[in-house]
């Protein structure tokens, strides 16, 4: 029972959350400053999303040959090659360096 309570409070949270925006801003525009950071937000997440899952190691943060890998692929984007590149020189540094290990 108690989960479904969880749940329950969970949705209307949720909903009130979605709510208080348009209840607040009345159909006014966003100002600059606030539509410039709403368009940095998915960018910024899904760097977070990236960081936790290359540097995890179940409950703690540490460097492997996945991280290795990500950073070799991500240079290769950096230096404006083809994301097919990247992904296979990330690929073949993350196996070459787990046979290696």
């Amino acid at each position: 029972m108690t989960i479904w309570i969880l749940i329950g409070g969970m949705a209307v949270l949720t909903i009130a959350i979605k709510a208080a925006g348009p209840v607040l801003l009345g159909g006014r525009e966003l100002p600059p400053w606030a539509t410039g950071v709403v368009a940095l937000m998915p960018p910024v997440l899904l760097a977070a999303l990236v960081v936790t899952s290359v540097f995890s190691e179940g409950q703690r943060l540490g460097v492997d040959a996945s991280a290795v890998g990500v950073a070799a692929g991500g240079l290769l984007l950096w230096r404006g090659r083809p994301l097919v590149l990247a992904v296979v020189v990330a690929a073949a540094v993350t196996a070459l360096l787990r046979a290696v290990a």
